[in-house]
């Protein structure tokens, strides 16, 4: 994977893992549910140090439910829901395992249609349309992968507009997200509308 411009923690170590490592991509959007985006993207990183070894979704896989759970509870969680999150976290890595042969890029790569890379990225555990939509403007927007008809398939995610994290690129793009979003809020409206 080509290194991303992603910046949502201000971290450069943790923004560097999600723009480097796709697994930690994929669980950072995984994670990014019912928690602020920051925390969510630090996810993968607080994983990898714990575990004391570079992300692998064979490992992950492989751990004990009970003891990945336990690890993605230690202070701070992951997540809000830490031990839910640790099972579909494995759930993610053991379908990387059986379907990529551990190798998550291979959702994206060399893929011509948006359609195929969406439907793959819809094979994913815990990836609903609205997060397939996202992930397809994640890799448009931050990392230049393109398949044919991806602004149709990530729409409205692909427009100009600072719906997703797919447009935090900056410091001032992060704050121009958060302030897009207060106002769909205020204004009873989804970030789709």
């Amino acid at each position: 994977m080509r290194p991303g411009t992603l910046w949502i923690t201000a971290d450069p170590e943790v923004d560097g893992l999600v723009n480097t490592d796709p697994l930690a991509l994929l669980i950072g959007m995984l994670l990014d549910q019912q928690i602020a985006i920051e925390l969510a993207f630090r996810g993968p990183h607080r994983i990898q140090e714990r575990m004391g070894v570079p992300l692998d979704a064979a490992t992950i896989a492989a751990w004990s439910s009970e003891d990945f759970a336990a690890l993605c509870a230690l202070k701070p969680a992951i997540h809000r829901f830490p031990a839910v999150m640790a099972g579909r976290i494995q759930d993610l890595c053991s379908h990387i395992t059986d379907e990529y042969a551990g190798r998550p890029e291979r959702i994206w790569q060399r893929r011509r249609s948006a359609d195929t890379v969406a439907a793959n990225l819809r094979a994913v555990p815990g990836y609903g349309d609205e997060k397939v939509r996202i992930f397809l403007a994640i890799l448009a927007k931050r990392f230049s992968i393109r398949p044919d008809g991806w602004e149709a398939a990530a729409a409205p995610f692909s427009d100009e507009l600072p719906r997703s994290v797919a447009d935090m690129g900056s410091a001032e793009d992060r704050l121009a997200v958060r302030a897009w979003k207060k106002a769909q809020n205020a204004a009873g409206k989804a970030k789709d509308d």
